[in-house]
């Protein structure tokens, strides 16, 4: 069976580090969720019923319907798989969230946009010789580049959840729960566990 994506150190360091950051979270989804059938098919067991040899005997231009799995194996997939590794990106975006929206004493930008807001003060502006001349653009405070990845990949995360819910759902055949229903029962019974 597939293993639950580990967390990464979480630091500040991490977290400013987009293509870390976004690195974790692309091999999370591609090892859990951008295979969830495959992940799903490997708890079929094709062999328990036996091999039926009229199966061969006529040719059949039908799909093969996906199979239902046992309850067991489904449950264990999103206890021990799933949900865990849905966890830790959850984790790592709320840890990520926080560092955003902290203040950054350890900016290296934070001179250079003084530096341009000084310059952008002492700016003659005259927009009838040029009417582009009034804009000003300074530049991002990392936190806020930061803020900005972390709503974008939330997005994304909600998108892929939902989606691969919706495979776990049709294979598993057992939750009628949506996708953060199921995952905030498990936490709760993770946290009563513990």
């Amino acid at each position: 069976m597939t293993q639950a994506s580990p967390s990464p150190g979480l630091s500040p360091q991490f977290c400013f580090s987009t293509v870390a950051l976004r690195d974790f979270l692309r091999l999370s989804r591609a090892s859990i969720d951008d295979s969830i059938t495959q992940n799903l098919n490997a708890l079929v067991t094709p062999a328990a019923a036996g091999f039926d040899p009229s199966s061969t005997s006529t040719r059949s231009s039908r799909l093969p319907s996906l199979r239902q799995i046992a309850p067991g194996p489904c449950r264990n997939f999103k206890e021990q798989v799933l949900f865990p590794s849905w966890q830790a990106r959850s984790d790592v975006l709320n840890y990520c969230a926080s560092v955003a929206t902290s203040p950054d004493p350890d900016d290296p930008e934070s001179v250079l946009r003084q530096v341009e807001s000084e310059k952008d003060r002492e700016r003659v502006v005259d927009e009838r010789l040029d009417p582009y001349s009034g804009r000003f653009f300074p530049t991002e405070p990392r936190t806020e580049r930061l803020a900005a990845i972390v709503r974008q990949e939330r997005g994304v995360e909600n998108i892929i959840r939902a989606r691969s819910w919706g495979v776990v759902k049709e294979r598993c055949g057992e939750d009628w729960r949506d996708w953060d229903e199921a995952l905030n029962e498990w936490r709760k019974r993770r946290e009563k566990g513990q």
